[in-house]
């Protein structure tokens, strides 16, 4: 396994991204070590699923690699970009999962009579409808409210992550999300849903 020089080791989040722009395969490992952590708590977090955040992860580095000259310092941090675009992938991972509807051959159907039925199915039904309802309500929302609350009721990232991530003060972090949780409130319970 190859080890990475020191100097790029030791470069800020965003001078290792500008190489990485710039081709450089030792900057791109060492911005790799540093978030690939992340970018996968990240997308197992939204999707729910190892094989496929694993796969997100690798499209979302391969985009980085691809695009890195794009990444522009005054726009916010390194990380905060290289994480959204893993958001983004596994969000359009998630809907396109969501518009394909499984499809079934006659063998399909002997396997399933031939699972067992638990007490929970109506109870797992029930919170995915809930669920699709709730994004269907965040996706409704104004950009700037909807990407807070996708970052941390999918993300599972906490207010000052979020306010880091995003280089935005604190209370407007909190701002965005109190606004946006009374919105989906109000969505959901135009929709007959009930929000404690």
């Amino acid at each position: 396994m190859p080890t990475t020089p020191q100097p790029a080791r030791h470069l800020d989040d965003e001078d290792l991204l500008t190489q990485v722009g710039k081709r450089d395969q030792v900057a791109f490992e060492a911005f790799y070590d540093r978030f690939e952590r992340q970018a996968f708590s990240l997308a197992y977090r939204i999707i729910g699923e190892r094989s496929a955040a694993e796969d997100i992860v690798q499209e979302a580095f391969l985009s980085i690699w691809k695009s890195g000259e794009r990444y522009d310092k005054t726009r916010g941090s390194a990380g905060a970009w290289a994480l959204g675009i893993v958001r983004n992938r596994a969000i359009d991972t998630l809907r396109s999962k969501a518009s394909r509807t499984p499809t079934l051959d006659s063998d399909d159907d002997s396997v399933l009579e031939s699972r067992p039925a638990t007490n929970r199915t109506d109870e797992q039904a029930m919170r995915r409808e809930t669920q699709r309802e709730v994004r269907e309500v965040i996706s409704e929302l104004p950009e700037k409210q909807s990407k807070v609350i996708n970052l941390a009721f999918f993300g599972g990232f906490s207010q000052s992550e979020i306010s880091e991530m995003l280089d935005l003060p604190l209370g407007t972090v909190k701002g965005r999300m109190r606004l946006g949780l009374e919105k989906i409130r109000g969505g959901l319970n135009e929709e007959g849903q009930v929000i404690a």
